[in-house]
């Protein structure tokens, strides 16, 4: 079975970070592992308060995984701090880390700010050259572009700026875009657009997370950028399409989403 590795936070809501990693790694047929770099007091409505890990303590984690159970792919999420930020390029280095994918988690969906401001600069000197692939929403590809992104030109601007800057393939995505759910993937210099509907869902809390930790399951697996970035793109649409609601008491949960079509892609692939 591969093997995939998400060095994160958590989410005590279960929505986001470290629990949807697992649970995405999961359902996408890898064997998912955790180096946690922070403990959050969270839920869908904001976050109360945020415990980093210490740097030795983060060190131990990464090093205890590769050690016994190499990853074939490594997703990284919140990184709240220059120091984590230092130790997880450090290890992943020493480690020699494959399909790296970085969610460059800079704040949260209610708009509580996840990392402190003097750790943007090292995450994009130090992560993203590692990168195989980042994946920033619009706000956080304005930050790393050091520009305002309000188009689909704005987004091939920023993708190509990024890319170029710091040699990594780009997927901007455009969630945060009045119109449309497209995203922009930039990657050895081509471009290409995945377009896709957006779905009446208010449960997006997470989604960052699922569709980066989707694309390393699939990267882990053997399949090309696009393939996994396709592949990811389909299973969290599903997901929001399924309309799980868990503000009512309890009761059944049902997914309802079809992943067949993909697993039938995935077994002509093998």
């Amino acid at each position: 079975m591969k093997t995939a590795l998400a060095i994160a936070g958590s989410d005590s809501c279960g929505g986001a970070g470290i629990q949807a990693d697992l649970k995405t790694m999961t359902m996408n047929g890898v064997y998912a592992m955790s180096a946690v770099t922070a403990l959050t007091a969270q839920n869908t409505v904001g976050v109360r308060a945020i415990l980093k890990s210490t740097p030795e303590f983060l060190a131990d984690q990464i090093d205890a995984v590769f050690e016994d159970i190499f990853p074939d792919a490594v997703k990284i999420g919140m990184a709240p701090s220059q120091e984590l930020i230092s130790v997880i390029g450090d290890r992943l280095k020493f480690h020699r880390a494959v399909n790296i994918v970085l969610d460059p988690v800079m704040v949260a969906t209610s708009g509580v700010s996840l990392m402190q401001k003097d750790a943007v600069s090292v995450l994009a000197g130090e992560l993203l050259p590692m990168a195989d692939l980042v994946t920033p929403n619009i706000p956080e590809a304005e930050s790393l572009a050091g520009m305002s992104v309000e188009s689909r030109d704005d987004m091939i601007r920023a993708a190509e700026r990024i890319g170029s800057a710091y040699g990594c393939a780009v997927l901007v995505k455009g969630g945060h875009m009045a119109q449309g759910a497209d995203d922009l993937l930039y990657a050895d210099g081509r471009i290409r657009w995945f377009c896709g509907e957006r779905i009446d869902n208010p449960n997006t809390h997470g989604t960052g997370c699922t569709l980066s930790s989707a694309i390393a399951a699939n990267l882990a697996k053997g399949f090309t950028l696009e393939e996994s970035v396709l592949y990811a793109r389909e299973y969290l649409q599903g997901a929001l399409r399924a309309m799980l609601d868990l503000g009512k008491g309890p009761g059944p949960m049902q997914h309802n989403f079809d992943l067949s079509s993909r697993f039938a892609r995935e077994r002509e692939t093998e």
